[in-house]
């Protein structure tokens, strides 16, 4: 349930959705398409069409991920309205359901395949992976096993761990080049999970960029292997939801503490952080926690826009968030961070 403050936020973000910004992609992961038996992660036709039909009508550029990662590298400018088309884990819902709307509008995508379930139950073949990237799909890593490469196995040493780890992303790339004739150069952590350590792994395979299920926008001075995308599925497929996200802005957030995403003993966590005042109004500042304006926040430095948020009470599940959100000083925009916590098992 809503919030009446997070409600307000969506109604004024509705009010004010037609503010033009440059540089910049809204990025959008979907999962299963027409497929009612898992709702969670499902959007039903009806609901990607209007998707669609609001990108057309707004007249948004539709990029694949691999576009705007090499634009921001060299320095290239975005289209002014920019807009991503991700999808994970390779069901074969998105060849049945979703890609053929896509097709219909003339869009293109970006699919993360984890390498050991193509071929399985309700997953596509190789066959029709090499089929969708000889139609313009754009194929990405999302690990060999899907697993959660978080947890550590029992009595498993950091050392083991990072060998386990490195086999299944040189598995998966290994896989890749066997059957489709070259390695993807963008990887997507399986359940948006990443840390400092997987990270490194990721960058030292030689990805150009990974990208998590943290919701946020993408611009041009984050790193590019912590990259946010919006994730769209259940009750968060309507096309309000959509819109809001559509139209956020990035709201410049550096990160001083922690490190990472890893809640170890103090829960809830501490974030600390330099927010760029120049385009928000600092009063409108908000932290969300479970959709719930449950958040501390702490002005430590009003000059130098050094900040730090804490829940109310503990994180609880597995993966939460704390989400960010400001006004722009001209009233007409919203600006949006949200930080990842994890709490893996294993530890």
């Amino acid at each position: 349930m809503l919030t009446l403050a997070l409600a307000g936020l969506l109604i004024f973000l509705l009010l004010f959705a037609h503010a033009a910004f440059a540089d910049q992609a809204n990025i959008f992961t979907y999962h299963r398409f027409n497929d009612s038996r898992y709702p969670s992660t499902n959007i039903s036709l009806q609901d990607f069409r209007a998707h669609l039909d609001l990108l057309s009508q707004e007249k948004f550029s539709v990029l694949t991920l691999g576009q705007v990662v090499n634009k921001l590298q060299k320095g290239i400018s975005l289209p002014q309205r920019c807009a991503v088309i991700s999808v994970d884990d390779a069901y074969r819902s998105f060849l049945t359901d979703g890609w053929p709307l896509l097709k219909e509008y003339g869009y293109p995508a970006t699919l993360f395949v984890s390498t050991d379930t193509v071929g399985g139950g309700g997953y596509l073949s190789w066959q029709e992976v090499k089929g969708l990237q000889e139609q313009g799909v754009e194929i990405g890593n999302h690990s060999a096993s899907h697993a959660y490469l978080l947890d550590r196995l029992v009595s498993e040493s950091d050392a083991d761990w990072m060998k386990r780890i490195g086999e299944d992303i040189s598995r998966s790339q290994q896989a890749f080049e066997t059957h489709l004739g070259s390695i993807p150069e963008l990887y997507a952590y399986p359940y948006g999970e990443f840390a400092p350590a997987l990270v490194d792994l990721v960058k030292s395979a030689g990805f150009l960029a990974a990208f998590g299920q943290q919701s946020g926008v993408v611009a041009d001075d984050q790193d590019y292997f912590r990259l946010p995308r919006f994730p769209v599925g259940g009750d968060y497929s309507s096309l309000t939801e959509f819109r809001n996200k559509l139209y956020m802005r990035r709201l410049s957030v550096h990160v001083v503490s922690p490190e990472g995403t890893v809640i170890k003993g103090e829960n809830p966590p501490k974030l600390r952080f330099y927010l760029n005042q120049e385009n928000v109004d600092v009063s409108t500042l908000r932290c969300f926690v479970y959709g719930k304006s449950d958040c501390a926040i702490r002005q430590l430095d009003g000059e130098n826009g050094l900040y730090e948020v804490e829940a109310v009470q503990p994180l609880f599940g597995r993966r939460s968030k704390y989400t960010l959100t400001a006004s722009g000083v001209n009233g007409s925009s919203w600006y949006w961070f949200s930080q990842l916590w994890v709490l893996p098992s294993g530890r």
